[in-house]
């Protein structure tokens, strides 16, 4: 993903969101800045990094597949994007190979992936076009709402696009066509995160957690009360009495989740559905209302 922060930042960010293994390149100001994160179960090897991309092999546990992933971000000056599409066919070094692109392309693919602002020639989107052909890479489609770019907050100066997108080979396609893409809701960033899954289904895991205070809980009203109820109320000497608050605030714990999750999960759905209208004074408004809303409930999350 395009990080626009250093690659020490973005490390440290990793790192708390429990990414032990990681590739980061910094951003050349507040331009680009690339990561690439992933957990201690996946077998990836890198092949080359720039400023521009990041290109793995990636080799799945499951059925020893071995594919090619490229995160790639594409020139935001419009004059050397056609740079940006010589060097991913200079990435097709292996046709047989299955091969996934996703990223920041800073281009679409069709007039109607752009909604205000200037008309985009024919011509840039012709040269994406004909990049993706040499490389035999496909539009993998997408879920949710239409676009993944926007700037501006008001009508007049709304602009919507698709920048963002997922793409693979036939070789790719052949081995995940099960593939789903799906564009999210987001809060902070101008463009939105893209969930790529290479399987239609998931497979839930059942992980038993030792208990650990969570410091978001002090922005909790009742916590206070929760745990002077369980710590008064046995007789018992002092591991007893932990003991016993541990079971309350367990307890307790599975309530407040499952509050949270379904004040998140209505907002998430009214901004998708705010996401989807015509962008509006009012519309824009309220958008800004209910990102403001979800970057607080963010905020406790992300409290350590």
């Amino acid at each position: 993903m395009e990080t626009k922060v250093s690659d020490l930042r973005m490390k440290r960010i990793r790192q708390r969101c429990g990414f032990i293994n990681g590739i980061e390149v910094a951003a050349d100001g507040s331009l680009g800045g690339l990561s690439l994160s992933w957990t201690q179960d996946i077998n990836i090897s890198l092949v080359s990094f720039s400023s521009s991309h990041i290109d793995v092999h990636i080799t799945d546990s499951d059925s020893a597949n071995t594919w090619r992933f490229t995160g790639f971000y594409g020139n935001p000056i419009t004059s050397q994007r056609n740079h940006s599409w010589n060097f991913l066919r200079s990435l097709n070094i292996d046709p047989d190979m299955p091969w996934l692109v996703t990223g920041d392309f800073n281009e679409v693919l069709y007039a109607n992936e752009k909604r205000g602002g200037r008309v985009r020639s024919h011509q840039q989107m012709n040269a994406f076009h004909a990049a993706m052909a040499d490389c035999d890479l496909t539009d993998l489609g997408y879920s949710g709402r239409w676009y993944t770019w926007e700037k501006g907050r008001l009508a007049r100066n709304n602009i919507r696009e698709r920048l963002d997108r997922g793409m693979a080979n036939s070789s790719w396609i052949s081995i995940f066509p099960s593939h789903s893409v799906k564009h999210l809701s987001h809060t902070i960033s101008d463009h939105c995160p893209i969930l790529i899954n290479t399987m239609d289904s998931s497979i839930a895991r059942d992980v038993s957690l030792a208990f650990k205070f969570d410091a978001n809980w002090i922005l909790e009203g009742d916590v206070e009360g929760i745990i002077q109820s369980a710590w008064s109320g046995l007789e018992g000497d002092f591991m007893s009495k932990l003991s016993a608050v541990s079971l309350a605030l367990k307890k307790w714990c599975r309530t407040l989740n499952s509050r949270r999750k379904v004040s998140t999960d209505t907002l998430i759905s009214r901004l998708e559905q705010l996401s989807l209208e015509d962008p509006s004074d009012e519309n824009l408004a309220k958008i800004l209302e209910v990102k403001l809303a979800l970057n607080m409930e963010s905020d406790k999350d992300e409290l350590f």
